[in-house]
């Protein structure tokens, strides 16, 4: 019989929850994930009942009560965050399509010659993979990269995604969705990645929709800890395809 005592625990009301996934990357003992779009209270004895992401919720969907529950276990916490460290360290596959490309390099095999009214819509993607988690750190193209970070849903609803991004001479495209993905893991892997490599800029290409503002703040975070002087241009597309905002942001860090 598993031992309870009354403490004061976090409450996730999933009605106000959009998924945003800022409450999970406040969470330093990983006691919330993002599952099937909602935050989650994923084990009572890794919640320490210290309320950080209580602050980060723009919904208000977290809030304290006093209940019957697991006693907190920071050897669990230990052993669990150790967990998710070796699994963000490692990719989830071993398979061939994961072998990191340099598509700039490479010549096409078709000898088919491309009507110049549609050379427009040719693929300009210049790596591989693209999926934020299978990109290894220390890809030789991410070296003085020009990176775009986009939400996954911004190809599709934006018909020339390539023409508007992929078009640099330095571009790399890491692709993600911020809801339905760990937002800790992106954090932690895009941090690694600035550190690493020293990118010239940074083009983060989101949605409007509420949920996808997750990848701004992560990726606004990543740049402070790696602490790498970096253009930051963030670009807003609606549900449309339109372009309708821009904003860019130079971080410049002491030595």
């Amino acid at each position: 019989m598993k031992t309870t005592v009354k403490r004061k625990i976090i409450t996730i009301d999933e009605e106000k929850c959009d998924g945003c996934g800022i409450c999970a990357q406040a969470c330093h003992e990983g006691a919330i994930q993002i599952i099937d779009g909602k935050a989650k209270l994923v084990s009572e004895s890794y919640c320490d009942g210290l309320g950080d992401c209580i602050g980060e919720c723009p919904r208000g969907a977290i809030t304290f009560e006093e209940r019957e529950a697991a006693p907190y276990d920071e050897e669990a916490v230990k052993r669990h965050m150790a967990s998710k460290a070796l699994k963000t360290d490692s990719l989830p596959c071993g398979c061939p399509g994961t072998m990191a490309k340099d598509l700039r390099n490479m010549v096409s095999s078709s000898k088919i010659e491309v009507p110049v009214e549609i050379r427009s819509l040719q693929s300009r993607l210049g790596n591989w993979p693209v999926q934020i988690k299978l990109v290894p750190d220390n890809a030789p193209y991410l070296r003085n990269a020009d990176l775009v970070i986009a939400a996954d849903c911004t190809a599709y609803a934006m018909a020339d995604f390539h023409g508007k991004f992929l078009g640099g001479e330095k571009t790399v495209c890491l692709i993600g969705c911020p809801k339905l993905d760990d937002a800790q893991t992106y954090e932690k892997k895009i941090t690694q990645i600035i550190a690493l490599n020293e990118p010239e800029s940074i083009t983060v290409v989101y949605m409007e929709v509420p949920c996808c503002g997750g990848l701004v703040r992560l990726i606004t975070a990543a740049i402070e800890h790696a602490k790498v002087n970096v253009a930051l241009k963030l670009v807003k597309i609606g549900i449309q395809g339109q372009i309708i905002e821009k904003e860019t942001t130079k971080y410049v860090f002491s030595k």
